[in-house]
């Protein structure tokens, strides 16, 4: 289905207002969203994650009664649980509100391993909130959509919310996107720089492509994976894993390869990070401006300051690089900087075209991953 056609569908349902987090399989209807209302508007928000969207959109409907669409991929389910339940409920508040879902990892359909699992339970988590829905695939006609009108329409009079399931393919657009920043310095150079630096240390990489490099400069280097835990999944999550990890393995520096859009989802555990204060924790903010992973979407990165925020929850060193040379003298010094240690480091938009995937299965990383941290070994700094 036509993006355009689909938005003008929504348009028949009274939303004129979108929030949300960005998704691959939303691609076409999020551009054409840039296109028409820009990256953060009046019209248009980016959040940090899917419950924030929740929130944002109840707060447009208390201030004009009108309805309004959350978008988000399948995965974000988790974090829309609570203000679902507790907000926007038929049983609370009973605010109604569209929900756009990219659907990954449909049963049939093969996928990366952390979609599976959420993609097997999807419509059934919708079940239980008890949120109307329709899958939307490329075989879906407008007049199979249009039937629809008066069952949504009537869902909205009572305070429910309902739902688009959209399938891999299920909206197309001709609508062009060109996302980039002024930065040069690659997140993959940046990765293969970490990795000589930490030598034998321990790396918690973040969900996405940052992951996908990692394993890459290991493969490159003819280097095991078992120093590194690779997130594949759970966004925003990288930097309490390696929390975890360092605060047991004291004698071992634990490395953290965080994202923007990552540290923004849950920047709650930043502050948990500074009050427990680690020494042996770094914590490197590869920072592209963009939810790249996902088609390049820009964040809200651009406009705030990580470095601050990082000095004001008690990290005891924080630097900041712009290029690589300048986030290689950094890590030239590390030794001399008390921790727990913030870097964060400019990067340009992009990837190699013929970036792979991990080859290893996520229990086969956790295995080798736990095997490592028991053996003992540890680098001397």
């Amino acid at each position: 289905m036509n993006a355009v056609y689909f938005m003008n569908f929504l348009k028949k349902l009274g939303i004129e207002f979108f929030v949300g987090v960005p998704d691959s399989q939303l691609k076409p209807f999020i551009d054409l969203l840039v296109t028409t209302h820009g990256y953060h508007s009046q019209q248009h928000v980016v959040v940090a994650n899917e419950g924030n969207a929740v929130a944002v959109a109840a707060g447009y409907y208390l201030a004009t009664g009108n309805a309004a669409c959350v978008y988000l991929q399948n995965s974000g389910l988790g974090n829309i649980f609570n203000p679902v339940t507790s907000l926007l409920s038929e049983k609370v508040y009973q605010i109604p509100c569209v929900f756009v879902i990219g659907w990954r990892g449909k049963p049939g359909v093969p996928d990366e391993p952390q979609h599976i699992h959420q993609g097997e339970i999807t419509l059934d988590t919708l079940d239980l909130l008890g949120i109307p829905h329709m899958v939307i695939n490329e075989d879906v006609s407008g007049e199979e959509l249009e039937a629809q009108t008066e069952r949504f329409l009537a869902a909205f009079s009572s305070g429910q919310s309902i739902a688009f399931i959209i399938e891999k393919g299920g909206l197309s657009s001709e609508v062009p996107s060109n996302y980039g920043n002024e930065y040069s310095a690659r997140r993959e150079d940046i990765i293969e720089s970490i990795v000589r630096h930490a030598q034998d240390d321990i790396i918690v990489a973040t969900t996405g492509k940052t992951s996908r490099e990692l394993f890459e400069v290991r493969e490159r280097k003819n280097q095991p994976h078992d120093s590194d835990f690779l997130t594949v999944g759970s966004m925003g999550h990288s930097s309490s894993i390696a929390l975890g990890t360092a605060l047991v393995k004291k004698e071992r520096r634990v490395w953290c390869i965080d994202g923007d859009g990552s540290a923004l989802m849950h920047m709650g555990s930043m502050a948990v990070i500074g009050a427990l204060a680690p020494s042996n924790y770094v914590h490197i903010l590869v920072n592209n401006e963009s939810h790249e992973s996902v088609g390049g979407q820009p964040t809200v990165s651009s406009r705030i300051d990580f470095c601050a925020i990082a000095q004001g929850c008690n990290y005891r060193s924080v630097e900041k690089a712009y290029t690589l040379e300048e986030f290689e003298n950094i890590l030239t010094e590390l030794d001399k900087l008390p921790g727990p240690v913030f870097i964060e480091v400019k990067a340009a938009i992009g990837s190699r075209p013929n970036l792979g995937r991990p080859t290893i299965s996520p229990v086969q990383n956790k295995e080798a991953f736990m095997r490592r941290l028991r053996s003992g070994r540890e680098c001397e700094h």
